[in-house]
């Protein structure tokens, strides 16, 4: 049976893999804003193959990889057992790196075709154990760089990345955690049924710590369009920060009343914090 834990985590893990994929093509707009002119002059390119090509390129590479993953895993045989019956959750590391780097050679997008391909090999199989072995390793991998990361943003913070931040950038970053991003995340569930109102608040705020961030503004500086970034590093890391110290707070507390509303139904506690980043 799915929990109330189950639906929120299920929809902040699909919501961070969309958040990856989609989001370079709103990158690029901002660079081109900034350093190619008049929107008239790139409008249309930015349109049919920025938005619109690259990120076919980056589903259809993606779903094709994730399918024939899912073919070999739970279809093809070595002496008489499938190779998800045998294999291991290694795979799942190979594949990511596969896909993305295959994507990025053909000039798609490689975050979304990480996310396409991980939908389609869980469309070949949905209920084989394979996929919990897949999915416990990839979230130890994801916890661990994400810990190594904040431990080297939270290094330069100590060492004076925050110095450029002003005023207005940490107000950018606050409206961001507090009023953008639930604002946002709330609307977006609109009319949505399987969710309730109190499963709705909680998703709406629950947002990624920005993470991504780091990695997208890393290639907005590699670019021409950009040259100075110590103010934008100072409000990303500020960002980060803030969720981080939010989030982290009330996540468990949030999850145990969501619980706390589930359990004279019937059912185990489940109290773990959400993924959220």
């Amino acid at each position: 049976m799915r929990t109330e834990e189950d639906e929120v985590r299920f929809t902040l893990t699909s919501e961070a893999g969309l958040n990856d994929a989609f989001a370079f093509p709103f990158v690029y707009l901002g660079l081109f804003l900034m350093g190619r002119g008049a929107w008239q002059e790139w409008g249309l390119e930015w349109v049919l193959w920025t938005l619109v090509g690259k990120i076919v390129v980056g589903f259809l590479v993606g779903w094709a990889a994730g399918a024939l993953l899912g073919r070999l895993l739970f279809r093809g045989r070595l002496r008489g057992q499938r190779v998800a019956e045998i294999g291991t959750p290694l795979v799942a590391l190979a594949a990511t790196f596969a896909v993305y780097g295959l994507t990025e050679l053909l000039h798609g997008y490689g975050f979304l075709a990480v996310f396409a391909s991980a939908v389609a090999l869980r469309s070949a199989e949905r209920h084989h154990g394979v996929h919990r072995e897949l999915h416990s390793l990839i979230e130890r991998v994801e916890t661990i760089l994400t810990l190594v990361l904040l431990l080297l943003v939270g290094a330069a913070m100590s060492a004076g990345l925050l110095a450029g931040l002003s005023r207005g950038g940490a107000a950018v970053g606050l409206l961001l955690v507090f009023v953008v991003r639930p604002l946002v995340g709330w609307a977006s569930l609109l009319g949505c049924a399987r969710v309730d109102r109190p499963e709705r608040h909680a998703i709406a705020w629950f947002g990624v710590r920005g993470i991504g961030s780091v990695y997208y503004l890393a290639y907005a500086l590699s670019t021409e369009y950009v040259a100075e970034g110590l103010e934008l590093w100072s409000v990303v890391a500020f960002t980060i920060a803030a969720s981080v110290v939010v989030h982290g707070l009330l996540a468990t507390p949030v999850m145990r009343r969501l619980d706390a509303r589930r359990r004279p139904q019937g059912g185990s506690d489940f109290s773990a914090a959400p993924r959220v980043g």
